[in-house]
């Protein structure tokens, strides 16, 4: 465990330097597109800067796996820093915006999440309540990891988790999952107009649970 709280600090300066970079290039888009209000301005068709976000959320992803790979001393270990990464970044994302524009204003704002396979909607309460969730089972996953436990993914959680993770999906992926007959234009122009909040809830419960089990570990 020598260097575990360095490790995390380190870890965690990266993210909040990695969150306001992001928060800054969503302020440039946000100039460039005049979006005011996400869901009556965002553009409901590619244009040449549509791959190149694409490649940054990717690329987003990579880096914070990368981070959580080098800080780790075991697979699991940083498996599980990744995952903390992952959530604060989230979390400060939103920090920083609402210190860069004052938005969101509130919990219950609407956000364009995610683009990647499709655009993802939710209120900015569901990624932070899933961001904390992913902060929590990564960070107790990696510290039982490099004390000693085996961590392992069982039937069980494995499947509890799939499932939650797929209704958590579908809530935020459903208006674009409803337009899809309709073509890229249908998507790009779906917007959503409630937020099935128990069907989310209810996901990230198996989730929790499943990860919550699986970052616990068992005695080697």
């Amino acid at each position: 465990m020598s260097g575990w709280r360095e490790r995390l600090l380190v870890l965690s300066l990266f993210t909040v330097a990695m969150a306001y970079v992001e928060s800054a290039v969503v302020v440039y888009l946000r100039q460039v597109y005049r979006i005011t209000d996400l869901l009556r301005d965002t553009p409901v068709r590619p244009d040449p800067l549509t791959p190149i976000e694409l490649g940054r959320e990717a690329s987003t992803l990579v880096m914070l796996f990368t981070v959580g790979w080098l800080a780790g001393r075991t697979h699991a270990a940083r498996w599980g820093l990744f995952l903390y990464a992952w959530g604060l970044w989230d979390i400060l994302y939103y920090v920083w915006l609402r210190v860069f524009i004052g938005w969101p204003t509130s919990l219950g704002d609407w956000d364009l999440l995610f683009l990647i396979p499709v655009p993802w909607w939710g209120p900015v309460w569901a990624p932070m309540l899933a961001a904390a969730l992913m902060m929590v089972v990564g960070a107790r996953m990696a510290r039982r990891s490099e004390e000693g436990w085996s961590i392992r993914l069982d039937g069980l959680s494995l499947g509890l988790g799939g499932v939650g993770a797929l209704i958590a999906l579908y809530t935020v992926m459903a208006p674009a999952l409803h337009a899809l007959p309709g073509g890229l234009e249908a998507i790009g122009r779906a917007r959503p107009t409630e937020f099935l909040w128990w069907l989310y809830l209810l996901g990230w419960g198996l989730v929790a649970f499943a990860g919550w089990r699986v970052a616990q570990g068992r005695p080697s």
